[in-house]
Parts: structure tokens; C-alpha cells; sequence
């Protein structure tokens, strides 16, 4: 099998990265290693950055996301029993974020796939990618019980940090932390609480409250690392939302039935460099960020954006400039990225054996955003999105 751009991983990042090529008229093979109905179901990120609903349109990727789509202009802060809305299009010049989920994503792009694009196999393991050093990388795979090899001109890899792609870039450097908390985060049949997603931090622990629609909401509590979902009961966790969203006013959390509980871990990471030969590394093979500033898709999303302008630009003109400098185009919005998790992490939740002073300088930070208008701007900024490229 041959193909221009061999893509490893059938999430956002690998079904985007098709669908752009195919717009260019460049083909692609994307392999997954899972199922459809897997792909199509997998519960991750759910808040898309300005940037991404623009790339999403522009890719004819958007009709269902303007349709179904929450379109939000803020969020909250709270804290110490007090609220504050961060206003995003007043502070940005009119951008703001979109509620759709990651699931909903998939579904829209392998829909486009399938009746427009090149091959995208279910059930395919990437087992290695060779001779990323030479002009024909290789990946090998398995279907069928079968080992076949696709021959490609560029191998991206969009199969996150267990994948093959990453373990065949020699000699990386890797930058990482690992939080002492996680998330417990629930779906739950009931409309949302509130109309936009809620930031608390509280003595007892972090909690946001999102939704996925109009009628299910998704919630999170900060729970230490290695805590078991399932010894958490339903009531418990209400109970606990509600302290940690506690107001003065007469403001109430709805409850409703749990269909799905888990535990997310909390981790920053960064691979450099992001490319080695014609393979090139995107998403979560890359980088990985705590959830607390809804930068994973969004990331994922940037890099498979500048993959795609790089490789039209040496079709249209010879020149490997842009796919030269990929890696470092990525990492500069990457490291920005991680910054901004990292500060909303440590500025919201309790760490374990947090000191009064630094519980005080939680405190501080969150009065300079909500009563500087400078500070509040870079929030806001960086919360809608990094520019691309």
C-alpha cells in the first residue's frame, strides 16, 4: 500500500489532518488501531478554542457543531464564597469558545472521510514506523490478523503517547510533571447549573462545573491521584459539588442521574523535537496538558493545522521551509499552552499539604484577575486560543 502521508491514530487530530489534505488534494491512509463505534464514543475534551471552530468551518467540518454547539462568551470564577464572569469577547476583540464535544468531532470527520476521503481502517495496529530517516518511511501494520507495510512520502503520528510514533524519534528530550491530584469527573443526565462553565476553588478542593448540552452536564472534582471512581457514591459526590460551589445567593446545583463516572490523572509533558526525519509528531504523541485550561484538542488541532499548511506549501512551491521549522512552530504555541495550564492548575487547586501562605497567594492571584482588567485580558486571551502557525 502507498500513500503521500501515512496518519497513525484516528482521533480529532488524525480525522482533521485527513480532511485537510483532502481539501489540498493530497491523499493520506489514516490507521486505528480501535473500532468506530469506540472512536465515536470515547469521552474526552469538550470546549473547542476560537481557532478550532474557525479551522472546523473553513474544513467543511462545522455544519452539525454551529447547529448543535454551545457557543460560550465567558466563564466563572469562584471563590471565597464570591463570583466573577471573565466577559471573553469584550476582552478579546469578539472571540470566544464552543461547547461540542470531542465525540461529536469524530463522528462529523469520519463522516467526511469515509464519503469523501482516502482509506481510514478501523481495527488496524500500527505496529513501528521505519526508516523515518529516509526519503520512504514505512509503517507497519497489522489487519486482519495480517502484517502489511504502507510506504509513504511523510509519516504523522496522531496515536498519543503509547503510540509507536513517539518511540521512533531518537535522542528526545522530555519535560514533565505529575500533579498529586486527578479528576473526578461525571456525566450526568440534568441540564446544566449554570450557562457557562464554572471555575471553583475552594479549601476542600477544586470543581468545575461544564456540560456537554443542553440536557447533560458534566462536572469535576479535584480527588487525590490514585482514588477509584467506583468508591465514590452518587450522593457523595453531590454532596461534595455543592460545598465546593457554594455561594452566598440563592444560587442551587441541579442533581441528576450518574451515567458515567471516572478518574482523569493530571500530568504536563513535552517530547522535543516534534519531528525527526518525515515522521512528525502531533497531539498527545507530543504533549500532554492538565485539563484545567482545555488546551489537549486544541493543541492537537494547531499542529495537524501547521503539518497541513507546511506540506501544501512544498507541494505549491518545492520549498521544505515551513516543514523544517514544524517542530519549533508547534512548540512556541505548545509552551504557551503548558504555561497556561500549569498557572490555572496551581491557581485553583489545593495542593496536599498547601501552607497558609500559599493558600493566601491563591487568593491574591485570583483578586488580580478579577479586579485588573490587564490581567483578567491575558486569561481571556489565552483561554480562546493561541494564534496558529
Amino acid at each position: 500500500m502507498r500513500t503521500t502521508v501515512g496518519i497513525i491514530g484516528a482521533g480529532p487530530a488524525g480525522l482533521l489532518l485527513a480532511r485537510l489534505l483532502h481539501n489540498a488534494g493530497i491523499d493520506s491512509v489514516v490507521l486505528e488501531s480501535r473500532d468506530r463505534a469506540y472512536v465515536e464514543r470515547r469521552q474526552r475534551a469538550g470546549i473547542l478554542e476560537q481557532g478550532t471552530v474557525d479551522v472546523l468551518r473553513e474544513a467543511g467540518a462545522g455544519e452539525r457543531m454551529d447547529r448543535e454547539g454551545l457557543r460560550h462568551d465567558g466563564i466563572e470564577l469562584r471563590f471565597a464564597r464570591r463570583r466573577h464572569r471573565v466577559d471573553f469577547p469584550a476582552l478579546t476583540g469578539g472571540r470566544s469558545v464552543m461547547v461540542y464535544a470531542q465525540t461529536e468531532v469524530c463522528k462529523d470527520l469520519i463522516a467526511l472521510q469515509l464519503k469523501e476521503g482516502g482509506p481510514l481502517l478501523f481495527e488496524t495496529e500500527a505496529l513501528a514506523v521505519e526508516g523515518a530517516d529516509t526519503q520512504r518511511p514505512r509503517v507497519r501494520f497489522r489487519r486482519e490478523g495480517v502484517e502489511d507495510v504502507l510506504e509513504c512520502d511523510y509519516v504523522v503520528g496522531c496515536d498519543g503517547y503509547w503510540g509507536v510514533a513517539r518511540s521512533a524519534v531518537p535522542d528526545g528530550r522530555t519535560f514533565e510533571r505529575t500533579y498529586p491530584f486527578g479528576w473526578l469527573g461525571i456525566l450526568a443526565d440534568v441540564a446544566p447549573s449554570h450557562d457557562e462553565l464554572v471555575y471553583a476553588r475552594h479549601d476542600r478542593g477544586f470543581a468545575l462545573l461544564s456540560m456537554r448540552s443542553p440536557s447533560v452536564s458534566r462536572l469535576y472534582l479535584q480527588v487525590p491521584a490514585d482514588t477509584d471512581a467506583d468508591s465514590w457514591s452518587d450522593e457523595r459526590i453531590w454532596d461534595e459539588l455543592e460545598r465546593r460551589f457554594e455561594m452566598d445567593d440563592d444560587w442551587s446545583l441541579r442533581r441528576g442521574p450518574i451515567t458515567q463516572k471516572s478518574v482523569t490523572p493530571m500530568r504536563s509533558y513535552v517530547h522535543e523535537p516534534m519531528r525527526h526525519g518525515r515522521l512528525f509528531l502531533a497531539g498527545d504523541a507530543a504533549h500532554i496538558v492538565p485539563p484545567t485550561g482545555a488546551k489537549g484538542l486544541n493543541l492537537a488541532v494547531g499542529d495537524v493545522v501547521t503539518f497541513a499548511r507546511a506540506l501544501t506549501h512544498r507541494t505549491a512551491t518545492g520549498s521544505e521551509d515551513l516543514l523544517d521549522a514544524y517542530s519549533a512552530t508547534c512548540l512556541r504555541r505548545v509552551w504557551q499552552a503548558e504555561r497556561f495550564s500549569y498557572d490555572m492548575t496551581t491557581l485553583l487547586h489545593t495542593a496536599p499539604g498547601a501552607t497558609p501562605f500559599e493558600d493566601r497567594l491563591q487568593l491574591a492571584r485570583l483578586d488580580r484577575i478579577t479586579s485588573s482588567r490587564a490581567a483578567e485580558t491575558d486569561l481571556a486571551e489565552a483561554y480562546t486560543g493561541f494564534p496558529i502557525g
